[in-house]
Order: structure tokens, then C-alpha cells, then sequence
């Protein structure tokens, strides 16, 4: 019924409207996930919540079929520098919409509400579970990850993402490492200690010249990036200690905590990861999402910026309005049209669905 779905179209981008407008900084989002209560409540779509995270189920819940989690986010970074718009202004310039998170994940976020909406009362294949969750952007522990626990079996998620509506596929994952070199201290000016940093510095070579021998053809090899280092507290001292910052993006073909003993094996300092847990994610080109979103002239790739899906221990598509280009960026804005096109194309994508 395309007049049902223009109604909840609109209703997404005014509600987006009101999003933009409410400041929802990560763990400061407790007014927003006031306003998808709300909207869903206004649908006449019963919410759970959770901190700053809300949830809903389709009224026809069966635990023998398969379950669809469709999750995007609330939260917001901080307006950078250099915006010529207000951040909440959420500024229309005709087909135009201004303002922080409009793009990252606003768009997705509305857009998956107004497809929960549009299916939650119909008999489907599969049961629907519709979560806009906090703290995406700082990877919190009071966001998605806390929340999975309540909802079940999921046998597959859609993650809401600027993606341009094109199904990424696979997502890099993300280690920060804590290294530390040790030595002896010393006097500069004789022979004796032992040099920290010229130990982390050894270490930092094979980081800089080691290559993971599995290759994604979707997001290439495991990527180390060393970008922070410190030694040293005066130029006549041979320091003991050296510290340094190892960024690690892994693909699908590698579990985090393997990639980290692989690090410990073959280098001199202590290694210590800050966490583990965002491991890179994917689908199968297989899975009947990926099949019908092909078929509807999709493309398909491999992302290499960071989302809620590495949280996700089930497959997951990241698919959503808007492009990732925009987001973090000033004047931040997404396409009324891009919403309204990606509602409609997420409710064909889902419309008689089959698992099997």
C-alpha cells in the first residue's frame, strides 16, 4: 500500500527532525530514545527499554521461525570544527536536511523504525525485532552489546548504516593495543642499560613490514598502524620504558584474539589489548538478503569503517541510507528522497522473505 508507506516516510523525517534537534551525545541520550518511545508508542507499537536503548517485537512473535533484528543508533559525536550550519538546527534546504546525525545513523535509524511499523502487525516468514540502541559511537558497554542478552535467538541482523542502500557485506574489526617495551635505565653517557625504545623500535619494524597470510577479497589484509609511541624523560637518561599505540583492522578471515596472539609470538614488548570484542563481521554472498538485494541491483562490498555489527556473534548486512563520507563531518546532511527511497527498497528487500 504505496500511501501507508508514503504516511510512515513522512513521519520518519519529521521524527528525524526532532532527533537532529535533541542533543544525543553517547551516554547522553536518554531525551531521544524518549522520542522513539514515543513514535513507536504513536504506531500503536508496545517498547521496551533499556538505559537509553528501545526495543520492539512484531505482534505475531513465533520462536519457530527465524528472526530478523533490524538495529541502527541514536547516539552522536560532537560537532567538529568548521560547521556553517547549527549542528541542531536541522536546517531543510529544499530536498536537503541539515544537521548532526542526520546521516550517521539518524536516516537508518527512522527509516528501520518506519519498516518495523509498516510489518509489525502482518503474518511474515519471519519475526521482526526492531532495536535503536546508545552508545555506537564509543563502542559502549550500555549500548547494542547490553541489550542482545534480552532479545533472544537472532538468526540474522540488518545493521542501519550510511551505505548508500548497497549491501556491505563484510566490516574490518578493531584492536587498539597497549605495547610496552622494557629495559634497564642507564647512563646515556657510558655504556650500560638497556634501551626500551630501541626494542619497541624492533618490535615496531616487524609490525610495520609483518603480512597476515589470509587476504579478504572483500576487505584486503589485516592493516597495522602503529600512532602513538613515549620514552624517555631526559635526553642523558637510557630509558627503561617505551610505550606505544598499535591500531589493528582485521577482516572476517581472523577472530581478534587470534590476531593478538600472533602479535605476542613474535615480538619482545608486553602486548595488551583495551578489548577484543569488535571482531570483523560478515554474510554469506548465499544468504537470501544478500540474493534479493543483488536482485534488485545492489551492489556488494566490504566496508572498512566500524559499526555495532562487530558486537553481533550472528551474520549481519549493514545496509542504509545516506553515504559514509558525510558522517563526522560538518554540515552533515542527508536527502529527504534518500530516506524515502530506503524505506521503500528495505521493505521489498523484506517483503516475502524466505529463509529456505
Amino acid at each position: 500500500m504505496p500511501d501507508v508507506i508514503s504516511q510512515l516516510s513522512d513521519d520518519a523525517v519529521a521524527l528525524l527532525i526532532r532527533l537532529i534537534q535533541t542533543p544525543s551525545f553517547s551516554r547522553e541520550e536518554a531525551d531521544t530514545a524518549t522520542l522513539i518511545q514515543e513514535f513507536l508508542t504513536t504506531h500503536g507499537v508496545a517498547t521496551k527499554r533499556q538505559d537509553n536503548n528501545v526495543w520492539a517485537v512484531s505482534q505475531h512473535f513465533d520462536a519457530a521461525k527465524p528472526t530478523v533484528l533490524l538495529n541502527s543508533h541514536h547516539d552522536t559525536v560532537r560537532a567538529s570544527a568548521g560547521w556553517s550550519y547549527a549542528p541542531f538546527g536541522a536546517e531543510l534546504e529544499g530536498d536537503k536536511l541539515v544537521g548532526l546525525g542526520s546521516n550517521d545513523a539518524g536516516a537508518s535509524a527512522v527509516s528501520l523504525l518506519a519498516v518495523f511499523c509498516y510489518f509489525q502487525d502482518k503474518l511474515n516468514a519471519f519475526n521482526l525485532i526492531c532495536a535503536i540502541t546508545a552508545e555506537e559511537e564509543i563502542s559502549g558497554a550500555k549500548g547494542i552489546r547490553s541489550v542482545l542478552p534480552q532479545l533472544g535467538k537472532i538468526d540474522v541482523g540488518i545493521v542501519g548504516e550510511p551505505t548508500g542502500m548497497n549491501l556491505a557485506i563484510a566490516e574490518k574489526g578493531l584492536i587498539v593495543l597497549d605495547a610496552t617495551a622494557h629495559g634497564k635505565t642507564g647512563h646515556a653517557a657510558r655504556e650500560e642499560g638497556e634501551n626500551a625504545l630501541y626494542k619497541a623500535l624492533d618490535d615496531i619494524q616487524w609490525l610495520r613490514q609483518y603480512q597476515f597470510p589470509e587476504v579478504s577479497p572483500l576487505l584486503g589484509p589485516v592493516k597495522m598502524t602503529v600512532t602513538q609511541i613515549t620514552a624517555g624523560q631526559q635526553h642523558n637518561v637510557v630509558p627503561d620504558r617505551c610505550q606505544f599505540v598499535v591500531d589493528v583492522r582485521t577482516n572476517e578471515l581472523y577472530q581478534n584474539q587470534e590476531v593478538v596472539d600472533i602479535i605476542r609470538a613474535n615480538v619482545q614488548s608486553e602486548i595488551v589489548p583495551r578489548s577484543t570484542h569488535l571482531n570483523s563481521s560478515k554474510i554469506s554472498e548465499n544468504h537470501p538478503l544478500v540474493r534479493k538485494g543483488v536482485a534488485m541491483g545492489k551492489q556488494v562490498y566490504g566496508s572498512p569503517t566500524l559499526s555495532d555489527q562487530s558486537m553481533m556473534p550472528f551474520e549481519t548486512l549493514k545496509m542504509g541510507p545516506g553515504e559514509s563520507a558525510r558522517s563526522h563531518t560538518p554540515d552533515e546532511f542527508i536527502l529527504l528522497s534518500e530516506i524515502h527511497a530506503g524505506i521503500r527498497d528495505y521493505i521489498t528487500l523484506l517483503t516475502d522473505l524466505k529463509f529456505h
